[in-house]
């Protein structure tokens, strides 16, 4: 007697999932390949085609010269939000402003629409904090983000606010900008520091012009 099409159906469509090297998949992901996903993983990962990284998640390791490499955190954070919107942050990207942080965590801070709190998965530690973010941060979203965080890195305001007048005098930052960005996403403390240290870059910028022109003028 022939299987029935119903049975038939998820072994045809088991064959045809290629797992790829590097990606992290959840347990629902293969519901495309088959009815019974929770039977196929774990085929899957007894036959050593995927590694089981956490309860519904699983990892198909990529390999080069040197051994197997470890999932992107990209990757780990994807399956945790269950692929929906994130961003990273943190004190790599806050130290790279040049505004005055210098602390590291050991532990990666993600904003995301999805879930809140600390996840070790791959080896990595994640705090996960369901935030509003843009979609593609700019460097003052990033400076908006330390300053609501300056407390955590220990960086006091006056020295937040001269590495901010550095960075709107030498343009590593963009006045309206940040302005915008801190009228979307900034506290009123933060907007109020912005606009002082707005002022006090665009006076000095204001005193060097007024000075190279008197230079000139004496020559």
């Amino acid at each position: 007697m022939a299987p029935s099409a119903d049975r038939q159906g998820p072994t045809l469509r088991a064959k045809r999932f290629r797992p790829t090297e590097g990606k992290v998949y959840r347990t629902e992901d293969l519901t495309r390949w088959t009815s019974n996903p929770a039977r196929m993983v774990k085929r899957m990962v007894d036959s050593g085609e995927l590694v089981r990284l956490a309860k519904g998640i699983y990892h198909k390791p990529e390999r080069n010269r040197y051994g197997v490499m470890p999932p992107a955190a990209e990757e780990l954070v994807g399956a945790l939000v269950k692929h929906t919107p994130f961003v990273f942050t943190g004190p790599a990207y806050w130290n790279a402003l040049g505004l005055g942080s210098t602390v590291m965590f050991p532990v990666q801070l993600v904003y995301n629409t999805k879930r809140s709190g600390d996840y070790l998965l791959g080896g990595r530690r994640f705090r996960l904090s369901r935030q509003r973010f843009p979609m593609k941060p700019t460097p003052e979203w990033f400076a908006v983000d330390l300053m609501a965080h300056r407390d955590l890195v220990g960086l006091d305001e006056e020295t937040l606010a001269r590495g901010l007048v550095r960075a709107l005098t030498i343009g590593t930052l963009s006045a309206d900008t940040l302005a915008a960005t801190a009228k979307e996403y900034g506290t009123r403390s933060t907007r109020q520091l912005i606009t002082k240290a707005s002022v006090a870059a665009s006076a000095g910028a204001t005193m060097n012009a007024t000075t190279r022109v008197s230079a000139r003028a004496a020559q």
